[in-house]
């Protein structure tokens, strides 16, 4: 048997090359106009000042500075006592002056009794650390408050975008190709 020759293909295959370079997105967003006004809240105060009343009558009754008509009706209602003490004054020196015989010196006695006797009549009032009264009304503080305000205007301002599109190259990178080689032929025969 004789062999038959062979015939001997080399292929090659294509390639495709794909170059891609992306879009691009390019955002901006300026910053919104802000416009703001306010009106400052205002306070008014104001305080009454309160009111003193001092009622000081019974000290100066107590110091005999008081009213002529307390000063008459306090001796009016005294005078009958201080008539029987007067009285009664003048039985007990009679009757000291009546015992002379008894020894001892009543003139002498009565006198010195009489420099230092304080006065039986008491034409003033009361002494005491509450003979002044106060009262003190405070009045009430008013306070108006008028509110502010704040007015606040926004313009805001639309976004910016531009987009610059991506492009795709197809090129071929290897060619397709198929090359036969044929056999050796002996051509000796």
């Amino acid at each position: 048997m004789s062999s038959v020759p062979l015939i001997r293909l080399d292929i090659q295959s294509g390639r495709i090359g794909i170059d891609v370079q992306r879009g691009q997105w390019d955002i901006r967003q300026p910053k919104a106009d802000m416009e703001m006004h306010t009106t400052p809240l205002t306070m008014e105060i104001r305080s009454p000042q309160g009111e003193l009343h001092i009622d000081q009558s019974a000290a100066w009754d107590a110091l005999g500075m008081g009213s002529h008509t307390t000063f008459m009706n306090r001796i009016y209602s005294e005078s009958k006592n201080i008539a029987l003490q007067g009285i009664a004054s003048i039985v007990e020196k009679g009757n000291r002056l009546a015992a002379i015989h008894k020894g001892g010196s009543p003139i002498a006695d009565l006198a010195a009794q009489r420099a230092f006797e304080p006065s039986s009549m008491n034409y003033l009032g009361e002494a005491s650390y509450d003979n002044v009264d106060l009262d003190y009304t405070a009045n009430k503080v008013e306070i108006n408050v008028n509110p502010g305000s704040v007015d606040i205007q926004i313009t805001p301002h639309q976004a910016e975008i531009t987009y610059t599109p991506g492009k795709v190259s197809i090129y071929m990178q290897q060619y397709p190709k198929v090359e036969m080689i044929p056999p050796e032929i002996d051509m000796k025969v």
